[in-house]
């Protein structure tokens, strides 16, 4: 066979894109949702974070999860909760924002050692001297927990603050926008400092401003090297 190799090549690299732009379309509307509803989503991440801090616990009580890990895993979670002080401008240089960024990548990598290690020798192992090194499958975790596992309570807060927050450096200047700019309001002729209903002051989602900067780098790109024409073109 020739053709049929090719046409599942061909299916893989159509489905890989199709896949990127749905993901890429939800993190824009989810972005123009925690625009709109931003005391709402704030209200969310905080319950969110502390509910997965309760899973955890229970985890270590009933479960048997290893304490050190399941500490480090809640630690982390008390940090992220710790950018929602200002919600949802966040500044990038901040040591806490730093901080959560490494903490998601330990997190990450310590749970996956976790998981990839074999299971202890249980009780009915050990007394079987015929069988030793037996596992006990019925104690191993599926494919399916595991994957929940990461999706929850490792994933899904730092994806939800990166949907979230706004970076500092796409603020325009407005009232309570001090921190993430780092600048002055200057104050207007009146003598009050300019509110937000003197402009039209938004704040910008990171995850917006990542889809709108690879939109934007593609279609120059595609102007480049003549995929399709620009608008300046097409009026002429």
């Amino acid at each position: 066979m020739w053709i049929l190799p090719l046409v599942g090549y061909l299916g893989v690299i159509v489905g890989f894109v199709f896949l990127t732009l749905a993901i890429a379309s939800g993190l824009y509307y989810l972005s123009e949702l925690v625009e709109e509803h931003t005391v709402l989503a704030r209200r969310l991440l905080s319950r969110l974070i502390y509910g997965i801090i309760t899973v955890q616990i229970l985890l270590v009580i009933f479960d048997r999860f290893p304490l050190f890990l399941s500490l480090l895993s809640v630690v982390s979670h008390l940090v992220y909760a710790s950018n929602l002080r200002r919600f949802p401008i966040v500044k990038l240089s901040d040591p806490l924002f730093i901080l959560s960024c490494l903490l998601v990548g330990i997190n990450h990598w310590l749970w996956f050692r976790h998981f990839s290690k074999p299971l202890p020798s249980s009780r009915r192992t050990e007394n079987n001297w015929r069988q030793p090194y037996q596992v006990d499958y019925d104690e191993m975790p599926s494919f399916s927990e595991v994957a929940s596992y990461f999706g929850l309570c490792v994933w899904l807060v730092p994806f939800a603050l990166f949907v979230s927050l706004s970076a500092g450096e796409n603020v325009l200047p407005s009232m309570g926008s001090e921190y993430a700019t780092g600048d002055h309001v200057p104050p207007t002729g009146l003598g009050h400092s300019r509110g937000p209903s003197d402009g039209k002051a938004k704040n910008k989602g990171m995850a917006k401003a990542l889809v709108d900067n690879v939109r934007d780098w593609a279609r120059e790109n595609g102007e480049l090297m003549g995929l399709w024409r620009g608008e300046r073109t097409r009026r002429f």
